[in-house]
């Protein structure tokens, strides 16, 4: 009687792990999902301005479904559009890029890169991300020349180390941006200083938001801080949250909106829209972009 409990009881643990993994990598992966966040970052009388966040695309050249679903939020008509890197994950993606940003390419915008848009990803056992100083592993060269032109061409500011100013929704908008910290191409010394008294708003980019980097954007006053990487912990517990963040983030500012301690600017953390191609999987952490609509103090 007890060997057959036992029994039960293992074969019911390997069922509900397999039914687990089966729509962790099957369905919830596919969940693209549109959040909306009010940011109050702007002076009292100003219009509100709307600005969606793409993040951690991850493509690869076949996945149809998701470039259409990326394709299908220019109807969204947003005032400046921000890519925070990792766009690719296969040295023919930049196609698949192209397919879901275009439609998107005819409005403002502005982006950096990720480690994911110099090398392509690697296999590696998903139990390293806890540990605190893992090496870092670079895969194959991914085109990263070739993007950037296709976005600058657009017209769009690369932030990557860099400053610029640009109007969006009749607004001046400052935007400063540094490489990926996460592989260490960040110089935010080369791009530093107060956000400029003639720009209505400030908005800064990273891919990884490592708290070093953002202190300084946040002192710089810089109101609205975005980035990626963290892909929301990707596997996430319910009630619990994300397990990891790799990188310095706090797990409980893993995606979403927050203030940025000690300041008056608010960060927002896309969980991104796509995965890691050796590790496939989403759970309790669907993959999504953001409109982030700032409005008043």
């Amino acid at each position: 009687m007890r060997k057959r409990t036992l029994f039960r009881l293992a074969a019911g643990t390997v069922a509900a792990g397999a039914a687990t993994l089966a729509y962790a990598s099957l369905v919830e992966r596919n969940m693209f999902t549109l959040r909306r966040y009010d940011v109050p970052v702007l002076p009292a009388d100003a219009e509100p301005l709307r600005v969606l966040h793409l993040s951690d695309l991850h493509m690869m050249p076949d996945q149809a479904r998701k470039q259409q679903w990326v394709a299908s939020l220019a109807a969204l008509d947003p005032d400046l559009v921000v890519v925070t890197g990792d766009n690719m994950a296969h040295p023919d993606a930049v196609g698949g890029v192209l397919r879901a940003l275009q439609p998107l390419l005819d409005y403002p915008g502005a982006f950096v890169f990720g480690s994911n848009d110099y090398t392509g990803p690697v296999w590696k056992n998903p139990f390293t991300y806890f540990l605190p100083n893992r090496e870092y592993t670079e895969g194959v060269e991914l085109p990263h020349e070739e993007l950037r032109d296709v976005f600058t061409g657009a017209g769009w500011a690369d932030l990557n180390n860099a400053r610029t100013s640009v109007k969006a929704g009749g607004r001046l908008v400052e935007l400063v941006g540094v490489d990926d910290p996460h592989i260490e191409r960040d110089d935010y010394d080369a791009v530093a200083g107060p956000v400029a008294a003639s720009a209505d708003l400030g908005i800064a980019l990273a891919h990884s938001p490592e708290p070093a980097v953002l202190d300084r954007m946040a002192a710089d006053g810089f109101s609205l801080l975005l980035a990626g990487h963290t892909h929301g912990g990707q596997v996430c517990v319910p009630g619990y949250g994300a397990l990891v963040t790799n990188c310095g983030l706090p797990r409980s500012m893993a995606r979403g909106l927050h203030r940025w301690p000690g300041s008056d600017s608010w960060l927002h953390v896309s969980a991104g829209l796509g995965t890691h191609p050796t590790a496939p999987v989403r759970f309790a952490c669907p993959p999504e972009a953001s409109v982030l609509t700032l409005i008043p103090r």
